[in-house]
């Protein structure tokens, strides 16, 4: 009997047991203990240092309404998107050369970039673009791409040679193949990849605009809030910030369902 068929106290105990399928209407219940687990703890916590949730409620209602977090949250949306669209172009167009072998030494070198640390490659990055929304765009297209490149380039290195070899069977060109095998073939890890990068590129976001504080932007809010000791907006911004790369990384499954409904047919496979 599957955890799915039994009620009561069994489906429940049975999240506490590995490798056991939970129905979702006991998953949905755990999450929500959980949460309320984590809101008692915040509330009875013992530091005067940390803000209540009433109080950051009411950071959260002064800086939307009086300080214009509602602009300075579009301002980083539009930001990270821009970002998110160059690296999107630039990360594949690196990852599908790897089907060419002497493109493999450049797509390496971009890959061991992650290494580099940003604050150090920002004077570069000033002499080179400039300041202002060019070093941001640079910076933060720099930070993902060097990760989605590494993780494209692995995705694309691990499929089966039978793929190639079938493709090739039914009499398709060499960019034939690669079209069907490599860029149609991956384009579910693709969003995968896409997913994760566009969530570090969201948290690497804050930083990169205290580099370059001229358009503003939650960034900058948060760390003018941060250098005040104002903990309460300071928690406030952080809670924004969550949301919006939470809901950043639901619209991109949303989109990818859309556009890939077989996605989910093959995970459920596995």
């Amino acid at each position: 009997m599957t955890s799915a068929s039994r009620g009561g106290v069994g489906a429940w105990l049975d999240a506490l047991a590995p490798n056991r399928a939970i129905s979702p209407t006991v998953l949905r219940g755990i999450a929500v203990v959980q949460l309320g687990v984590v809101l008692a703890l915040w509330v009875t916590s013992p530091l005067k240092v940390l803000p209540s949730p009433l109080e950051v409620v009411a950071a959260l209602r002064d800086l939307w309404m009086t300080q214009g977090l509602g602009q300075e949250l579009v301002t980083s949306i539009g930001l990270n998107l821009e970002a998110l669209a160059i690296t999107l172009v630039v990360s594949l167009g690196l990852s599908y050369a790897t089907v060419i072998p002497a493109m493999r030494p450049i797509v390496g070198a971009v890959s061991k970039g992650r290494f580099l640390g940003l604050v150090g490659l920002t004077l570069l990055f000033t002499l080179t673009v400039g300041g202002g929304r060019p070093l941001k765009i640079a910076t933060l297209v720099f930070g993902m791409t060097v990760f989605f490149v590494t993780s494209m380039a692995a995705v694309i290195l691990a499929i089966p040679r039978e793929r190639f070899e079938h493709a090739r069977t039914l009499r398709f060109g060499e960019w034939h193949v690669v079209r069907e095998v490599v860029v149609l073939g991956t384009a579910a890890d693709a969003f995968e990849v896409l997913r994760q990068n566009a969530a570090m590129g969201w948290m690497m976001l804050t930083m990169v605009e205290g580099i370059s504080r001229s358009e503003g932007g939650v960034g900058a809010m948060l760390l003018n809030q941060n250098k005040q000791f104002h903990l309460a907006e300071v928690f406030a911004i952080q809670l924004v910030i969550l949301l919006v790369g939470v809901l950043q990384d639901w619209v991109i499954g949303v989109v990818k369902q859309a556009m890939l409904p077989y996605a989910a047919l093959e995970t459920e496979r596995r």
